[in-house]
């Protein structure tokens, strides 16, 4: 039963990835439905992690329509023009601010273009900045104070002695650490001469490459004012927390858990925006961070929801066969994490799935929160929404995807990024925990 329970599993989440988009989250309900039918019981929905994305997703998704994300996007390409010779240095840096700050990648779309245009005016590979960039973002959900995953990873691990305080001051320095290390070495090992490639060489003889140059965009008048109200968001997220910290101990009794304070504060921002802003909000449902948001939501219901079901009927079998494995050697949680967030394409759908795994099979808290970082392994297949930008927004085609689907310019970078953000987790826990 568990090979035939494997075989639906694995073959609903191929369906999906054909499907792509939204479809993927479609073909896991099915999943769940084909499981049920030969009598297994369907596993929790992660309403949790759910109801988070969508109360940041309306808050983005308000900031967005009132400018701010154009003001982002203006302030990004400042930075980077005034130092176009480090664009690889500085674009996974700043997609990683961005995401931390989001608590989703998918802010990091809005500054690919600008990514690729100045490497592209600077003789660079756009390649490199665009695939660190991409990896950085994703690496970043695993740090940010308002994402999905690190929201569900600190509720969970509260019960094994880490708090959510606890949780960002080992995730958000190894995770930087590792973003910067990752580019440098990208920076330094691999060519990043625009000149050298072939692709780019013949698009530029037959015309097929252009120079967008400065654009001026346009700012709405409540732009920064909506960027300030989400930061103050983010800000409140944070101290809430450490108000409540039980390693503190300023509140003996907190209110509402981070989870709930999350929902309450994102909520309350996008409200003060639209007013403040004048924001009609019949434009927010339009937009494209709600749209993908939403998307978001539907993927990890279907995703999250069938690897919950397969894992809770054979818990059993999965602590007889890998609990002692694991223990023994536990950097194989990691691998397990890595492959996993390739096929259940989230970091939080893939914590929600795995982690009480890993926690049923008495796996210690810097184990867990030291490879928590290598659910970003969504770069591996060439399918996730900024990687499939990142290529269609490089006109010199040097992003690519290769014959082989595997070997695309995005793939040793991430391995590097989620490799050494696991190394440095393990290294500051051991401290912090």
């Amino acid at each position: 039963m568990l090979i035939i329970e494997l075989i639906i599993v694995l073959a609903a989440i191929f369906l999906g990835a054909r499907l792509g988009g939204i479809g993927i989250g479609f073909a896991g309900g099915l999943g769940v439905l084909v499981l049920t039918l030969i009598g297994v019981k369907p596993g929790t929905i992660p309403f949790d992690v759910i109801s988070i994305i969508m109360a940041v997703i309306a808050a983005i998704s308000t900031m967005q329509v009132a400018g701010g994300m154009d003001y982002l996007v203006q302030q990004t390409e400042k930075l980077l023009r005034r130092n176009p010779k480090h664009i690889t240095l500085l674009a996974p840096v700043v997609t990683y601010f961005l995401t931390i700050m989001a608590g989703t990648g998918n802010i990091s779309l809005s500054a690919l273009p600008v990514i690729s245009e100045v490497a592209k005016e600077q003789g660079i590979r756009p390649c490199r900045p665009l695939s660190t960039a991409v990896v950085s973002a994703q690496i970043a959900i695993t740090a940010s104070p308002i994402s999905a995953a690190v929201v569900y990873m600190a509720s969970t691990m509260e019960g094994h002695g880490v708090s959510y305080l606890h949780l960002l001051m080992v995730m958000i320095p190894a995770t930087l650490a590792a973003v910067i290390l990752m580019s440098l070495i990208v920076s330094w090992c691999f060519d990043s001469k625009l000149s050298n490639d072939p692709v780019y060489l013949k698009r530029y003889e037959e015309g097929l490459i252009e120079l967008r140059g400065d654009k001026v965009m346009e700012i709405k008048p409540g732009a920064k004012l909506s960027v300030l109200l989400f930061l103050l968001g983010v800000f409140g997220v944070v101290g809430y927390a450490v108000i409540n910290s039980p390693s503190l101990g300023w509140v003996a009794q907190p209110v509402m858990t981070t989870n709930s304070a999350i929902l309450i504060i994102m909520l309350s921002v996008a409200t003060l925006i639209t007013l403040l802003c004048s924001i009609d909000t019949d434009s927010i449902l339009s937009s494209s961070t709600f749209k993908s948001g939403m998307s978001a939501c539907i993927c990890i219901l279907g995703v999250a929801w069938l690897g919950d079901t397969f894992v809770q009927a054979n818990l059993g079998w999965i602590k007889e066969t890998a609990g002692t494995l694991i223990q023994a050697h536990p950097w194989l949680l990691a691998v397990i994490f890595f492959f996993s967030s390739a096929l259940l394409y989230s970091q939080a759908a893939t914590t929600k799935a795995l982690l009480p795994m890993a926690l049923a099979l008495s796996v210690s808290p810097l184990t867990a929160v030291g490879s928590f970082a290598a659910v970003s392994g969504l770069f591996i297949l060439p399918t996730y929404p900024t990687l499939v930008a990142a290529v269609q927004m490089d006109d010199t085609g040097t992003t690519r995807i290769g014959r082989f689907v595997f070997n695309h310019p995005f793939f040793i970078p991430g391995t590097i990024g989620v490799f050494l953000s696991v190394l440095f987790g393990f290294g500051f826990g051991s401290i912090i925990l």
